[in-house]
């Protein structure tokens, strides 16, 4: 086959039109460079070495001279919204929704930001107005996410509900806190004395979570107040097959409804089989004070004297102690005094029930986390360690 020469020219050719492209590329880049204001890379040095404050003074000058950059305006709007200028945030995304010529990409950007702004300052109604006009749009779901908060925070539970059925995906099915939101709204209608309005939200929330306990443990409060004592204990009893962590915060209703029919022997025999299987220094405590009732200060200190040699702690000690000082003399009373008050400071910080999420200690016992907002983050036991 005769070779054609002129192939030979192919490689230079295509070498040529590359080295052509890359200088034009280059010089482009060096043009628009050469277009950016010298403030522009202080500012980046600046955010680089954590000087924020100084960026910002660096950015505002470029926006003096420069008011139609509008990803630099995003730019600063957020930092001013981060160091706690929200006037200043609020402004710069206000004046970019009155241009005419913004693209409606960055119209929308520029929406949501005003919404975070009027967030972060407290204006929930104005933030509430700005993200509904988010929805349909491709910031919809984040939009949504912020409403979701901003009802929880208004404890507006019906709007709360509507939100987190529109989040739910596969992902994602929000069951445990549309069902604590229809516990809230048993709550309610519990403090209007509306019972069989609570009743309905209660079976509502178990149809959401069928594992949720705070809705049995309003559901057996019902029960109680109304006279019907072993139905309300057949709500509670119903937490073993839930989660048993949570019997803890039964245990006192159980044996108030135990009591109310005289049966406080029996209702402390359900409790320490309780405690046999799901120890808890909540248990404990609680049956200590019940065993004295019923059957006197000895067998009393005898059970928690068992129940800490299968299960030893330092909350428990301290149940011990007390249970030890109702049989000690008068003239040593003040030495258990002494150990007891000894062991209570040194147990202080571990008799507080704590969040898995966020780490908030806590006195008492919390469905709705009042450092992170999560719904049932909270250990039901107290001493837990957080793991």
């Amino acid at each position: 086959m005769e070779f054609e020469f002129w192939w030979l020219l192919v490689p230079p050719l295509f070498f040529a039109l590359g080295w052509l492209a890359a200088r034009i590329d280059i010089k482009q880049l060096l043009s628009e460079s050469r277009r950016l204001p010298a403030a522009y890379y202080k500012g980046l040095n600046f955010l680089v070495n954590d000087q924020e404050e100084l960026a910002i003074n660096a950015f505002v000058e470029i926006i003096k001279t420069n008011p139609d950059s509008v990803e630099l305006n995003f730019a600063l709007g957020s930092m001013f919204r981060r160091k706690g200028e929200i006037d200043r945030a609020i402004l710069i995304h206000q004046k970019l929704l009155q241009r005419n010529d913004l693209p409606t990409e960055d119209r929308l950007q520029a929406q949501y930001e005003l919404a975070l702004d009027y967030l972060k300052s407290g204006l929930l109604d104005r933030a509430e107005d700005s993200l509904k006009a988010l929805q349909n749009t491709r910031l919809a779901r984040k939009a949504s996410g912020h409403l979701l908060d901003i009802y929880q925070q208004e404890k507006q539970w019906e709007k709360a509900i509507a939100v987190a059925n529109t989040l739910a995906d596969a992902n994602y099915s929000f069951q445990h806190e549309v069902a604590q939101f229809y516990c809230e709204l048993a709550q309610r209608e519990l403090a209007n004395s509306q019972p069989d309005a609570a009743r309905t939200y209660l079976d509502t929330a178990l149809q959401m979570h069928r594992k949720c306990t705070r809705a049995n443990l309003l559901l057996g409060d019902i029960e109680l107040a109304a006279g019907n004592a072993d139905s309300a204990i057949a709500f509670w009893q119903r937490i073993e097959s839930q989660d048993p962590q949570y019997l803890s915060l039964a245990g006192a209703r159980v044996l108030a409804a135990f009591k109310s029919q005289g049966r406080l022997t029996e209702g402390i025999q359900l409790l320490k089989s309780y405690q046999s299987n799901y120890p808890t220094l909540d248990l404990l405590e609680l049956i200590h004070q019940s065993i004295v009732e019923a059957e006197g200060a000895k067998p009393a200190r005898d059970y928690v004297f068992s129940e800490l040699r299968s299960n030893p702690s330092m909350l428990g000690l301290k149940t011990l102690v007390d249970a030890e000082a109702l049989l000690t003399p008068a003239e040593r009373r003040k030495d258990i005094d002494a150990i007891r008050n000894l062991i209570h400071e040194n147990t202080r910080k571990q008799a507080m029930y704590q969040c898995t999420a966020c780490g908030f200690r806590a006195r008492q016992y919390y469905w709705h986390c009042p450092g992170c907002s999560g719904w049932e983050t909270y250990i039901p036991k107290l001493g837990a360690d957080v793991k």
